[in-house]
């Protein structure tokens, strides 16, 4: 989550990535989770992070918001160095996890007032969005609840509020729809889509390839702690020899899940 960048400083930034990433790796224990990874994220991209259970995605998310210190590796942010920078990076990311850990004896109104006295968001700022996103979400009524009464997927929009609210440049969502119901999850995606039409970026790592291949303009599959391929639809098509498949059969070409697909035939085939 990040207080909102200035008009001007985005716009002298339009060209430099939001997202640049050299040689990130990160063990634990002897083990590799992520392994010398690089990607790149444009202002004005939605970017699907994809991957089997175990691939390296939530360990690669959690250091690109600043929660894990890679062993190895460069992160950039808006141009500035997670390293040396951290503060700033922060306060240019807005970070959505899947599970949404909240003061649970704070009402919603003042979980959002307290993370937003933490990037400083001036008052009117905050009147604005919180009233806005509040409203979309039909959350409204349960503003002065304590955030214990709200269920999974209510919590969930409150912590997407508390990231857009800020009007961040980056915004780097774990599962975004987890609980989620489908009015919820179609307003999401249409918040994702007016973000990078203004400019900003979402780095978004999903299992659902429903949703990866709707909203993503661009895709990296991890594998291993390893980038297996990224591009667009089309390169990926074209990189596992699928022209004209959908992002599931790619995506399981690519990751070499001959096993699953002979499952699939099998079961069709009954």
């Amino acid at each position: 989550m990040t207080t909102s960048a200035k008009p001007q400083e985005q716009q002298q930034h339009s060209n430099i990535p939001h997202i640049a990433v050299t040689g990130l790796s990160k063990e634990f224990g002897g083990y590799l989770a992520v392994n010398n990874i690089d990607l790149s994220v444009d202002p004005g991209e939605i970017f699907g992070f994809l991957g089997p259970n175990g691939a390296g995605k939530t360990t690669t998310i959690k250091m690109l918001a600043g929660l894990l210190r890679p062993d190895q590796g460069r992160i950039l942010i808006n141009n500035h160095d997670m390293a040396s920078e951290p503060i700033i990076c922060k306060q240019q990311t807005g970070y959505i996890p899947d599970r949404p850990y909240l003061y649970e004896k704070l009402t919603g109104q003042e979980f959002l007032q307290f993370i937003a006295s933490l990037y400083h968001l001036p008052a009117d700022i905050f009147e604005r969005n919180v009233d806005h996103y509040l409203k979309i979400f039909d959350l409204n009524d349960w503003r002065h609840h304590l955030v214990e009464s709200y269920s999974h997927g209510m919590k969930q929009k409150l912590i997407i509020t508390s990231a857009f609210m800020l009007e961040p440049p980056l915004i780097i969502v774990d599962e975004p729809m987890v609980g989620l119901d489908p009015k919820s999850a179609r307003i999401v995606k249409e918040i994702f889509k007016k973000h990078a039409a203004k400019g900003g970026s979402v780095f978004l790592s999903t299992h659902s390839l429903e949703i990866a291949e709707e909203l993503c303009d661009k895709i990296a599959i991890i594998q291993q702690g390893k980038i297996r391929a990224t591009g667009n639809l089309t390169s990926l098509r074209h990189e596992a020899k699928l022209e004209g498949s959908g992002l599931e059969e790619i995506f399981l070409e690519l990751t070499g899940a001959h096993e699953l697909q002979a499952i699939i035939s099998a079961l069709r085939s009954q």
